[in-house]
């Protein structure tokens, strides 16, 4: 005969078992060990179910009052990391829950009255997920302050922009910046409104079909400050296209901040030598001791693939699901926590390297020298002197081949070798005259483009400008 007694201790769906769960079974299916970071959003939501509950007279007002008095000292041992996890007891909820009961008796049992852990887990998450958010949004702050001060005073100072790596035109490098200001303020304008999706309230809707109990959710979505309630108590328990919506939102950051990367990478390499990184984000070599390797940025890039596979693991989970909750969704924590653990240090070491960033303008402005940046420039004079822009094309893209023979920039030709290279172009070489130099100039390609979005410095600062009083 099988002995179904044990020594473990019971748990709180046990009654309907006979054998207990074996201890690989435990290890497999627990996760206390890292949903315990959800305590104290689990201990909140906990206070105001029972408040809830004792408001609508479900529990005694003796049972509210025991309830919380055990909750103000689990949470005062879990700060003082005093408190005994343990994996008998699965996760965080019961976890808690059996202290409870430890310590105030029958109110502790009376606590779960209404509720599952479905609706539970569902509101824990999210209440854990809108503080995240919320320092995400914070650091975004961070990290763009600092980042307007650098592009502020680098305004006006001349780089090459790029495209397909190659020299296409003069920007500066507070203009180069200010397109990563951009990008931040999309991510930030994607936390907050994945945030308004985050902050609806699950608890209420019990295992999947709500409960007999005369509950008051509305009630409970404002002690939590939560905007609304779950409207479906099947979608509440199961939906988790929030925490979906946030991964992808972090993906994106991170894919911003890893094109950032990229570049300082690129920048720092002797071969372009356009920045410095401050010491403290770079490494040297066990082997070689002139190296200073930009690690920070390298693992921010790498760290990105992190993010991405978060996201992917998260659709994954969810996409073969029947409604309502099962136990798969037990693996959206640990991408989830991950993603905000990686967002979070990214943007805080981010905030800080922006600040040790040493700008070589010289550099900047010899590599300017290379690639006919002023080309546009001047096809552009053309066709303001009355070439049609086609025909301004072909004349200017000869220049540059006769450029490129004599092995010159286009600023170093006379007026009379421009006007020869040009010549073949009917109308080009009787268009160009001496203020043609003037438009060949870094500075002079810089000023004309002065509309708002431009690189013109005076168009950089009122960019800046608007950024400052919009985060005012």
């Amino acid at each position: 005969m099988t002995d179904t007694t044990s020594s473990q201790p019971a748990k709180a769906w046990s009654g309907r078992f006979t054998e207990p769960v074996s201890d690989l079974v435990k290890r497999y299916t627990a996760s206390v060990f890292f949903d315990q970071r959800m305590a104290r959003q689990d201990i909140r939501g906990s206070l105001a179910h029972a408040k809830m509950l004792a408001r609508q007279g479900i529990i005694g007002a003796q049972d509210l009052a025991d309830i919380e008095r055990g909750m103000t000292q689990i949470l005062g041992e879990i700060e003082r990391g005093e408190f005994g996890w343990n994996l008998d007891d699965e996760d965080v909820h019961l976890n808690i829950e059996k202290r409870l009961t430890a310590l105030v008796g029958d109110a502790g049992k009376r606590l779960h009255t209404g509720r599952s852990r479905n609706d539970q887990v569902a509101t824990d998450i999210r209440l854990w997920l809108r503080d995240a958010i919320d320092q995400i949004l914070a650091l975004i702050g961070d990290f763009q302050k600092n980042l307007l001060d650098v592009a502020e005073a680098n305004a006006a100072t001349p780089m090459p922009g790029f495209t397909h790596l190659q020299v296409a035109q003069p920007v500066t490098f507070g203009h180069h910046l200010m397109a990563y200001y951009e990008m931040s303020r999309r991510d930030a304008e994607r936390f907050a409104d994945c945030r308004k999706r985050v902050n609806r309230l699950p608890l209420g809707s019990a295992a999947l079909a709500g409960t007999s109990y005369p509950i008051d959710r509305e009630f409970v979505a404002q002690e939590l400050g939560f905007d609304e309630v779950c409207y479906n108590s099947l979608d509440a328990v199961s939906d988790r296209d929030f925490a979906i919506e946030f991964c992808a939102a972090s993906a994106l950051l991170m894919t911003h901040l890893s094109r950032f990367s990229e570049e300082l990478i690129l920048w720092m390499s002797p071969r372009v030598g356009f920045i410095d990184l401050a010491d403290r984000f770079c490494t040297g070599s066990s082997i070689m001791p002139q190296k200073k390797n930009p690690d920070v940025p390298e693992l921010v890039r790498g760290k990105t693939g992190r993010v991405n596979g978060s996201l992917i693991a998260l659709l994954t989970l969810m996409k073969g699901q029947p409604l309502a909750y099962n136990k798969d969704n037990q693996e959206d924590k640990e991408p989830l926590f991950d993603t905000a653990d990686t967002v979070i240090d990214t943007l805080r070491i981010y905030a800080d390297m922006i600040t040790g960033i040493r700008v070589k303008a010289d550099a900047m402005r010899d590599a300017l020298k290379q690639g006919y940046a002023t080309a546009t420039d001047l096809a552009d004079y053309l066709v303001k002197n009355g070439l049609p822009f086609r025909d301004a094309h072909e004349a200017v893209a000869l220049a540059v081949r006769a450029a490129d023979v004599k092995g010159c920039d286009l600023p170093q030709f006379s007026l009379d070798e421009l006007r020869t290279a040009m010549a073949h172009v009917p109308g080009a070489a009787e268009r160009v005259k001496d203020d043609v130099f003037a438009v060949l100039t870094v500075e002079g390609s810089l000023a004309s483009r002065k509309h708002v979005g431009g690189t013109a410095p005076e168009q950089v600062r009122a960019a800046i400008a608007r950024a400052r009083s919009a985060r005012a």
